[in-house]
C-alpha cells in the first residue's frame, strides 16, 4: 500500500481538454480530499468532509442522470441552466469553495515550514470560505482550526505507508504534494472562472 497522496487520484492526472474538466476523474480526485481528512485525524473536521461529501453527491448525481451532457464539469453546468432547481450547479459551486479552502490551507503549510496546522488552516478560511458562512458556522469552523493537528504529526502520517513499509522522504513528499496542490489550485480557478464569466453561480 502506497502513502496517502499516491493511494488517490491525483488532480494532476484529471483530464482537461476544450471541452472541459473531465466529470468523473474531478470527482475521484474531490473524494481524496474527504479522506485527508481522515489523515488529518480530527473529529473537528467533520463539517469540512461532510460538506465535501454532500456535495460531491450532488455533482455526480445529476452525472449520473444525464452523463451525455455531463462529461465535463463546464458542460454538466451548462446543461443544467434551463431547469427550476439547479442542485448540481450550486453543489459544485460549494465543492470548489471547500476545495479551495482545503488547498490553501496546505498551500501555507508547504509554504511557511516554522507554522502549526492551525494557522495555516485559520488564514485559508479567513480568505476563502468564512465570506459565505453565517455567525453559527464561523463558530464551528473556528473550532475545528484550533483543533487541527500538529504539523509534525500530519506529515508523519501522510509521509507513513499504511501497510507498515518505509515511509517516503521528504522531499518527495513536497514534491507529490506540491504538484497535487498546483493542480488542484489550477483547476479550481478555472471552473470558477467558468462560473464568473456565464454568471452561473447567482443566487448561490
Amino acid at each position: 500500500m502506497a502513502p496517502y497522496l499516491e493511494s488517490v487520484k491525483s488532480f494532476a492526472d484529471v483530464p482537461i481538454t476544450d471541452a472541459g474538466v473531465d466529470t468523473v476523474a474531478f470527482l475521484q480526485a474531490a473524494e481524496g480530499v474527504v479522506g485527508l481528512f481522515d489523515v488529518l485525524g480530527s473529529a473537528a473536521f467533520t463539517v469540512v468532509q461532510s460538506d465535501l461529501k454532500g456535495n460531491i453527491a450532488k455533482v455526480r448525481a445529476r452525472y449520473e442522470a444525464a452523463p451525455e451532457k455531463s462529461a465535463t464539469l463546464e458542460q454538466l453546468v451548462e446543461n443544467e441552466k434551463g431547469e427550476k432547481k439547479r442542485t448540481a450547479t450550486e453543489g459544485l459551486l460549494w465543492l470548489l469553495r471547500g476545495l479551495s479552502f482545503t488547498c490553501t490551507a496546505l498551500q501555507n503549510a508547504q509554504a511557511n515550514a516554522g507554522e502549526e496546522l492551525s494557522v495555516a488552516f485559520t488564514k485559508a478560511y479567513d480568505t476563502t470560505l468564512k465570506k459565505f458562512h453565517n455567525f453559527v458556522v464561523k463558530g464551528v469552523f473556528a473550532v475545528a482550526m484550533k483543533a487541527c493537528p500538529y504539523r509534525a504529526d500530519f506529515y508523519a502520517k501522510l509521509a507513513a505507508d499504511p501497510a507498515g513499509g518505509p515511509a517516503v522522504s521528504s522531499e518527495k513528499l513536497n514534491e507529490e504534494l506540491n504538484k497535487w496542490l498546483a493542480a488542484l489550485s489550477g483547476i479550481v480557478l478555472r471552473v470558477e472562472t467558468f462560473y464568473e464569466k456565464g454568471g452561473y453561480g447567482k443566487g448561490f
